[in-house]
Formats: C-alpha cells, sequence, structure tokens
C-alpha cells in the first residue's frame, strides 16, 4: 500500500479578531386613525399570505452542485503557509490565485468552473490545548473576511474541521451561522480524529460512519430550513479504514452533495493506487474530488492529468 501521510506537524493558528458593529433599526408608521371607513360591500376575510423567499442561487449558478459544475480550490489556513497555499498570501491576492486556477481547468470541462477556498477551519495541534481536545478551533469571526470576498468574486467556500480528540458535529455546529451562507460547504477530516490516548501523527484518525451520518443529518436540516441551495459535505480519505462502514453513509438527503476526497500524495504510481483502492466498494450516491500537493507529489498532475484519472472524473480539485 502506497505511503499517503499527508500533512506535516500542524502549526498553531494564526487570525485577528474581526469585530463587528453596527446594527440599523426602523420604526413602522403609525395607522391612520383618521381614514374614512369603507362603503364597499362586506366581504368574509382572507388571510394574507405572502410567498417565502426564492432559494439564492450557487456561485456558477443553480440550486445543485454536481453534475454542471467543477470546483478548483486553494486548500490551508489564513496565515499559515505551512498548512497549504492558501496561507502563503491575503485574502485579495488568494482570490486571483484561485481565480487562475480554475481558469486552466476552463477549457478542459466543457462546464462552468467554480473557483474555491478550503479553509482548515479548525486546525489538529500537538499540544491539547486549555480544552484537552487536540485542536485548535477558529473563531467563527475570523474567517468572516474570507467568506465574504469569495462570495463577492463568486467563489465557493468549504469550512475543513480537524477535531482531534473533540467530533465532527460538536465542531461543526459552532460555525452554524456561516454554514447558513449559500457558498459555504463541510469538509470534515478523519486523519486528524483522534480517540483517547492517541495522538496526532502517532496514529491516522478515523471516523464512523454514525459520526458522519449525524453531521450529514444535521447540516441536511440546517439547509432546508434556511431555504439553501444544496450544501457540500465533503469527506477527506486515503486509508479505506479512515471511515469506518463506509457502505452505511447517508448520501441521499436532497440537501446534500456528498463528495470523496482522495486525499494520498506521492509518485503518479501511487496516488492512483490510492485512488483505485478507494473506489472499491463505494457508497451509492456520491461523487469525487482529488488533491494535488505541490511539495510532496512527485510530479503533481496538471489539470489535464487530473481530470483523466478515471473511471469518473474529480468534480472537485484541491491544491496543497
Amino acid at each position: 500500500m502506497a505511503a499517503t501521510r499527508r500533512i506535516r506537524l500542524l502549526l498553531p493558528l494564526f487570525g485577528v479578531l474581526l469585530v463587528l458593529a453596527g446594527c440599523a433599526t426602523s420604526a413602522a408608521a403609525p395607522l391612520d386613525a383618521a381614514a374614512p371607513p369603507s362603503t364597499a360591500p362586506p366581504t368574509a376575510a382572507s388571510p394574507t399570505t405572502s410567498a417565502p423567499p426564492p432559494v439564492p442561487e450557487l456561485p456558477g449558478g443553480g440550486h445543485v452542485l454536481f453534475p454542471g459544475r467543477t470546483m478548483v480550490a486553494l486548500y490551508g489556513h489564513p496565515g499559515a503557509p505551512a498548512l497549504g497555499v492558501l496561507g502563503e498570501q491575503g485574502v485579495d491576492a488568494s482570490v486571483q490565485r484561485a481565480r487562475d486556477l480554475a481558469d486552466r481547468y476552463a477549457p478542459l470541462t466543457g462546464e462552468p468552473v467554480v473557483p474555491a477556498f478550503e479553509i482548515i477551519a479548525t486546525v489538529a495541534s500537538s499540544a491539547p490545548g486549555a480544552d484537552g481536545d487536540y485542536s485548535n478551533e477558529s473563531a467563527p469571526e475570523d474567517l468572516v473576511p474570507w467568506v465574504d470576498a469569495a462570495a463577492a468574486a463568486g467563489m465557493y467556500v468549504v469550512l475543513d474541521l480537524q477535531p482531534g480528540r473533540s467530533d465532527f458535529l460538536t465542531q461543526a455546529r459552532r460555525y452554524t451561522d456561516l454554514l447558513r451562507r449559500p457558498n459555504v460547504g463541510l469538509a470534515l477530516d478523519p486523519e486528524w480524529r483522534l480517540r483517547a490516548g492517541q495522538k496526532h501523527r502517532v496514529q491516522v484518525g478515523f471516523v464512523d460512519a454514525a459520526e458522519v451520518n449525524a453531521v450529514a443529518t444535521w447540516l441536511a436540516d440546517l439547509s432546508r430550513e434556511a431555504r439553501l441551495p444544496q450544501k457540500l459535505l465533503m469527506l477527506h480519505q486515503f486509508q479505506a479504514q479512515m471511515i469506518r462502514d463506509r457502505e452505511q453513509l447517508v448520501t441521499d438527503r436532497d440537501e446534500l452533495s456528498v463528495v470523496l476526497h482522495a486525499d494520498g500524495f506521492g509518485t503518479r504510481a501511487e496516488k492512483m493506487e490510492t485512488w483505485d483502492r478507494l473506489h472499491q466498494a463505494v457508497p451509492a450516491g456520491v461523487t469525487w474530488g482529488w488533491k494535488n500537493f505541490y511539495d510532496e507529489d512527485r510530479p503533481m498532475f496538471d489539470p489535464a492529468d487530473t481530470l483523466a484519472v478515471g473511471p469518473v472524473r474529480p468534480v472537485f480539485v484541491s491544491y496543497q
């Protein structure tokens, strides 16, 4: 089996707290007590109804993620270059870099290519921290400038969770307000899901299908109640054991598009070995993602090679 460990020892979080202030208020005009009574014949009262607001569209248009678009993403954490290319520059330069990457795929797909950010919202840590969970959680307000910039540029955002000894649903709920936005989805990274007594880079973590399904149910319900377009739920994987009982994953909620994202790095043969192994006993209703590593791949796949991996084309491509 291929050597597929992914990320060097993770760093503490960086970030600047965004202070939100300001709120406009308005008062309703008083009723006109001097209005003359109506002379029209009485009629049966009918309730006033209003149509619900329209469901907002996704970046690239429509309400269903895949098929119909390809996403190309910068992966990492703001201000932390060692965690991925997203952290190598500020937000405006990251928008442009993601657009430039997407432009390389546009002539090859025959469909819209949407640039994206995959932001590590909770970063696995070598130290337990004050809460003992070996995960540093970004304050949601620290991520708002990145989500706002992405929305203004017509980009999608995926919030990636590395929960340590916490669980995925607990961490996902921390970002409820951001996930209520139509251009924000969620990624779960089981490599960094520890059990008691485990530590990052000593053991490769894992998650069972029941924990993933709890997140899927919560996220689908949130999307339905908030009248949002389909929400991305991405699952990172490079070893079969990282998602236990994978055949039991819930993939039939209309509110979600479930993407299995292959994260192996190395030689071309090693990457394809990982890719082919992950395609065994695939749950119904999933689509596929692929990651390219600037430093660890030997050599890195170019856009044409990436889209040609087969037997199905990846719909979400990230760069680390």
